[in-house]
């Protein structure tokens, strides 16, 4: 569900921006009504989830300017430079990184029937990408590289946080940091949108007119807030090796509600290469359980 809102949410992004509002912006609005639903939420539902330690709190700092903050910063910047779906590909070798830095950190083990899957994904995105039409900027290439150790990162401390504290507590630490670096990156300039106007879907849906605040309320809660949740909760459920890998198809629920709902074209090879990341997920699934301990 957390990839499926994720995908949808590439789309309703795009129309944000294109009505105006710019992406930093876009990420503070996201990062601080997360934030706020996430404390929210929790002081309803577990309010000693609040508590933190002297010795948590530098590692949530941590997790929420670099696992969050730095790792949305390199993924625009692979995005400016590099076609989105060649900035994916490259992104999730964090498949690759996750169960490598997990069996070293935290003595998972993984399978042959795993690092089957992983290939069938990498191969399934390079096909989506269209890797060999592409011209490969270095600089871009660094940038992507870097979200994909950025977002390794943010799976690993996902998965380590997730045996100490509630998903929605870390959730609201982490978002709260994030969004406090960005302000200060900002340095607190003030954000002017005009929240009643009435904006286009554009695409498919061009005819349908909706106020600004509206698809705002829709990035943050169903595009931000509920996947991040979910992401949180699968990692407290299972292992950063497994969520790593499922949410590989997220780029692919993006090109479907691309396809659907703005109008941009997904031929036969973007659909054989989807269907090789399905494949590759369902594969890396069904291995044995794997025995985690994790150290101290």
């Amino acid at each position: 569900m957390s990839a499926i809102l994720f995908g949808l949410n590439a789309s309703t992004t795009n129309v944000a921006i294109g009505a105006g509002i710019h992406a930093d912006q876009l990420v503070i609005i996201r990062s601080a009504i997360s934030a706020l639903l996430a404390g929210i939420t929790l002081l309803f539902t577990n309010p000693n989830g609040f508590k933190v330690t002297p010795r948590q709190l530098p590692m949530l700092a941590v997790f929420g300017v670099v696992g969050l903050a730095l790792m949305q910063w390199a993924y625009s910047n692979a995005v400016s430079i590099l076609p989105v779906g060649i900035a994916l590909l490259f992104e999730y070798t964090t498949i690759i990184i996750v169960p490598i830095a997990s069996r070293l950190i935290f003595k998972t083990k993984t399978g042959k029937t795993f690092w089957y899957g992983v290939a069938l994904v990498i191969f399934g995105l390079a096909v989506v990408s269209q890797i060999w039409a592409s011209k490969l900027n270095p600089v871009g290439i660094g940038f992507a590289m870097l979200a994909a150790t950025l977002v390794s990162f943010y799976f690993l401390m996902g998965q380590h946080s997730a045996t100490t504290r509630d998903p929605l507590s870390t959730m609201f630490y982490t978002m709260t940091f994030a969004t406090l670096f960005w302000l200060i990156m900002t340095q607190f300039r003030p954000i002017n949108l005009n929240l009643g106007e009435a904006i286009s879907l554009t695409g498919n849906l061009s005819g349908v007119h909706l106020p600004f605040w509206m698809v705002l309320a829709w990035l943050t809660v169903m595009g931000s807030f509920a996947p991040m949740a979910m992401g949180f909760m699968a990692l407290k459920l299972t292992t950063a090796s497994r969520v790593s890998i499922t949410q590989t198809a997220e780029p692919i629920f993006a090109f479907i509600f691309g396809w659907l709902w703005l109008g941009q074209s997904m031929g036969p090879i973007q659909i054989v290469g989807s269907l090789l990341v399905v494949a590759g997920i369902l594969v890396a699934q069904k291995r044995q359980p794997e025995s985690m301990s994790i150290s101290s």
